[in-house]
C-alpha cells in the first residue's frame, strides 16, 4: 500500500473524476481503502430512518469518500506534490514546487 501523503485539515483539488476541479478541506482520511472526505465534495443522498436524534428522518445530503489517487493538495491556489525533508531532527513535509514547509 501506497504512503498516504495527504492529512486530515489539508487543503485540496479534485483532479479527476465527476467532482473534478471542486475544492475543499480534507476532514476524513480512510488508510484502509486509501480514501479521503472532503468538505462540500461528492455529496451524496442519505435516506434515514426516524430515530432519537433525528425524530423526523428522511433524506440528508452526507459527503461521500473519495480515492486519495484523485486528490492533489493546494498551495497558494496552485497544486503541488508533497516531498519530506528533515530539519533539527524532525521530518517535515514539504512543496514540491516551492521547497516550502506544509
Amino acid at each position: 500500500m501506497a504512503k498516504i501523503k495527504i492529512k486530515s485539515g489539508d487543503t485540496v483539488r479534485v483532479i479527476a473524476g465527476d467532482h473534478k476541479g471542486k475544492e475543499g478541506k480534507v476532514v476524513k482520511i480512510i488508510t484502509d481503502k486509501n480514501k479521503a472526505i472532503v468538505e462540500g465534495v461528492n455529496l451524496v443522498s442519505k435516506h434515514t430512518k426516524p430515530s432519537a436524534q433525528n425524530p423526523q428522518g428522511g433524506i440528508v445530503k452526507k459527503e461521500a469518500a473519495l480515492p486519495i489517487s484523485n486528490l492533489a493538495i493546494l498551495e497558494n491556489g496552485n497544486i503541488t506534490k508533497v516531498g519530506y525533508k528533515v530539519e533539527d531532527g524532525k521530518k517535515v513535509r514539504i512543496s514540491k514546487k516551492s521547497e516550502k514547509a506544509i
